[in-house]
């Protein structure tokens, strides 16, 4: 017996009913990428490995899938490393190419190679997947689905205000209400790091307190004191352990701690800046939240910082996610390009919304009728029905074996077909469609006017 066919570890087959929900979520979100003016770009599936490598840290190009070269991949490989099985010094002579890692990498070499033929600022969105050699488990896949916007070109912190319109534009329409989108400043983190006299132990600080709300204020304390931050430091920072209120006491707190950091306080006016203009122009359905703990990406990074949880009733991580950062092409040769963008995370989303059962019944209606095969005859009849009827956007196909009657009505039971037409030599005679609710059981008479009439 032929062995079972599979699929590798970390992807996915996804069925008819999957992918209408999935495309359902990526429509949402493209439509509202370009009503906010965002265009679309897209960029190969595999890069230079050159062009990847070395743009992660180590973990990251570790999770790179390369390509093996093709034909004779060995033929200039190093023998004395391929003896001594020196793999990742052999990697660069026998793989040139590999599987893009992230959207944002591929697209800082997009920005810089086709830089004279772009109109600064410059707004992309790119809904493509991505490969990472992760290890599989729950909500982590190495293959998925990134869905970015980005604009380059421009530091106003307007763009900021809009980002966070988009995140809530997006889950209004989704039907996702009480989504929070958080936000910080690398520049705030830098700041206390500062008044507090550890700024050499910026990432240390950051990391420990990001855990506030899983290990304590106990248990972050013990932390930042294992890593070398004295106790006389973080009593500095106390607030930060109790930090309630509306967002305006919350920068009002943060401007008095942050009183002698320049930086710090920078980080506060452009904090002030985007979220006393998202409070005056309003959300739909999400809440602005200033979440000082907030520190993602802070190797890559410099303003407003943005993360996305979905609604407290449901247990999952967060949903999206981005930030300021102003020299991403700067790792291909163009400095200063400055630029700020954020990501939906499809797979999450979908997950969110399955579990609050909050997608439309009409997202994976297959045809609205099934008409029955009679013989060569009826089927050329229902064919000439079927054209016109599809011309008029209505979803109807024809069962396309004369096969026994009851096979070809379980067929329209099993797709979830609501209607079946019935055109046989008595309907054919008469100029007309038996039309049956297979719910109901109904059956009515129709000329074409009315069977059109009554599935559009």
């Amino acid at each position: 017996m032929a062995q079972k066919p599979s699929i590798p570890k970390g992807t996915r087959d996804f069925s008819p009913a999957e992918v209408a929900k999935r495309q359902y979520i990526i429509a949402t979100i493209k439509s509202n990428f370009e009503k906010f003016g965002f265009q679309p770009i897209e960029t190969p599936s595999f890069e230079n490995s050159e062009t990847l490598m070395g743009k992660y840290g180590e973990e990251g190009d570790r999770l790179i899938f390369k390509i093996l070269n093709s034909g004779d991949y060995l033929a200039k490989a190093d023998s004395t490393l391929l003896q001594n099985k020196e793999s990742n010094k052999l990697t660069s002579s026998i793989s040139e190419k590999a599987l893009r890692y992230d959207l944002t990498v591929p697209f800082a070499r997009y920005v810089v190679q086709h830089q004279s033929e772009i109109e600064f600022p410059f707004k992309r969105y790119q809904i493509q997947p991505v490969w990472r050699a992760d290890r599989p488990q729950k909500g982590r896949f190495r293959e998925f689905f990134q869905c970015d916007a980005d604009v380059v070109g421009s530091k106003s912190l307007w763009q900021e205000v809009e980002l966070v319109q988009l995140y809530d534009s997006v889950f209004t329409q989704l039907g996702l209400e009480g989504v929070t989108i958080k936000i910080n400043n690398r520049k705030i983190l830098s700041g206390i790091a500062e008044v507090i006299g550890a700024k050499d132990k910026l990432i240390d600080f950051t990391v420990a307190l990001d855990k506030l709300d899983k290990i304590g204020e106990d248990g972050v304390k013990k932390e930042m004191i294992e890593k070398g931050i004295l106790e006389s430091a973080i009593e500095k920072v106390q607030p930060l352990f109790n930090f309630t209120g509306t967002i305006s006491e919350k920068i009002s707190q943060l401007s008095a701690l942050l009183a002698s950091s320049e930086e710090g306080m920078k980080g506060v006016d452009e904090l002030r800046f985007i979220c006393d203009n998202v409070s005056s122009l309003g959300l739909n359905k999400s809440i602005l939240d200033l979440d000082v703990t907030l520190a993602r990406g802070l190797n890559y990074y410099t303003g407003a910082i943005f993360e996305v949880a979905p609604p407290k009733k449901v247990s999952m991580g967060s949903i999206g996610g981005g930030g300021r950062y102003d020299d991403l092409t700067g790792i291909f040769g163009l400095p200063n390009v400055s630029g700020v963008g954020i990501s939906f995370g499809l797979d999450r989303i979908y997950l969110v919304i399955e579990e609050l059962n909050l997608f439309p019944e009409t997202v994976t209606s297959t045809s609205k009728a099934l008409f029955i095969n009679y013989g060569e005859k009826e089927a050329f009849y229902s064919m000439m029905a079927i054209t016109k009827l599809r011309r008029f956007g209505v979803k109807v196909e024809l069962y396309p074996d004369n096969v026994k009657v009851g096979k070809q009505f379980q067929h329209a039971d099993k797709r979830g077909i609501p209607f079946a037409v019935i055109a046989g030599e008595t309907e054919m005679n008469e100029g007309k469609y038996a039309l049956k609710n297979l719910l109901s059981g109904e059956q009515v008479l129709l000329d074409f006017e009315g069977l059109k009439k009554a599935l559009v």
